[in-house]
């Protein structure tokens, strides 16, 4: 497998360049911008090429530009992917709110569901991924930090009150199916309890969960007045965890208890 230097020789020998003239080219790049280290000397070249020596950032600049590479594609094959920078920023988690800008979204693409069901009835919660009938990549650097191989997708319908407001209806929810395990313990809140998307043959929702022997009890929040449900493990499958989840703020509207 080529390693990065090994990509750039290739590069270079499609080009039919020699070192010398990498060199002077390089040479006049400094001279335009007028700073030597985007300069590349013969040695320094052989060394990128031959010795895994990795490149100052102007020197990779320099060779993107004589190669007529793209930046990201040159980055990447030193393991940097600038679609994970949204991902990777997150992990700050910085004290006060902020903009975290990340530069051009043409580095990152994520699948996204690209045409559904036509039958999808968005009062209800539903199990998204099952009503996505085309799926594409879409630049949204964002949902980069998901694993789409474990991941699935549910809606939390515009009806369904039972998590609010943790959970408010016509949110979009990421589901983690490694986490399929109800855990009895580990919070010291509601706000840290595992929420889980569960599915009967007739309805999707989403609760806290309690293992009891053969049953599963799912508990709602308080405030939707909703009373908690039992069902035999044979009557409903966990699809997994909610890690994250999408809401439209300004489409609130208060809730009234049926009766």
């Amino acid at each position: 497998m080529e390693d990065a230097g090994q990509k750039l020789k290739r590069e270079r020998e499609r080009l039919k360049l020699r070192y010398r003239d990498v060199e002077e080219i390089s040479q006049k790049i400094a001279e335009r911008h007028k700073n030597d280290e985007f300069a590349i000397a013969l040695s320094r070249l052989a060394d990128i090429e031959n010795k895994g020596t990795v490149p100052s950032i102007f020197r990779m600049y320099t060779l993107a530009a004589i190669y007529g590479l793209k930046w990201q594609e040159v980055l990447s094959w030193y393991g940097i992917d600038l679609g994970q920078m949204a991902a990777d920023a997150t992990l700050a988690g910085p004290v006060t709110t902020r903009i975290v800008n990340v530069g051009d979204t043409d580095y990152g693409e994520a699948l996204m569901p690209l045409s559904l069901d036509p039958g999808m009835d968005f009062r209800r919660t539903t199990y998204f991924s099952r009503m996505v009938q085309r799926w594409g990549k879409v630049p949204l650097l964002m949902l980069q930090g998901a694993d789409t191989r474990n991941h699935r997708y549910g809606w939390v319908g515009t009806d369904d009150w039972s998590m609010s407001p943790l959970l408010l209806p016509g949110s979009f929810v990421l589901i983690d199916e490694t986490k399929r395990k109800i855990l009895a313990e580990g919070w010291s809140n509601e706000r840290q309890r595992p929420i889980y998307f569960l599915e009967t043959r007739e309805e999707s929702l989403v609760g806290w969960v309690s293992d009891v022997g053969d049953q599963l009890v799912v508990q709602f929040h308080p405030s939707s007045t909703q009373p908690p449900r039992l069902f035999k493990k044979n009557e409903v499958d966990v699809i997994g965890q909610v890690v994250a989840v999408a809401s439209r703020l300004d489409r609130w509207r208060p809730h009234r208890p049926p009766g």
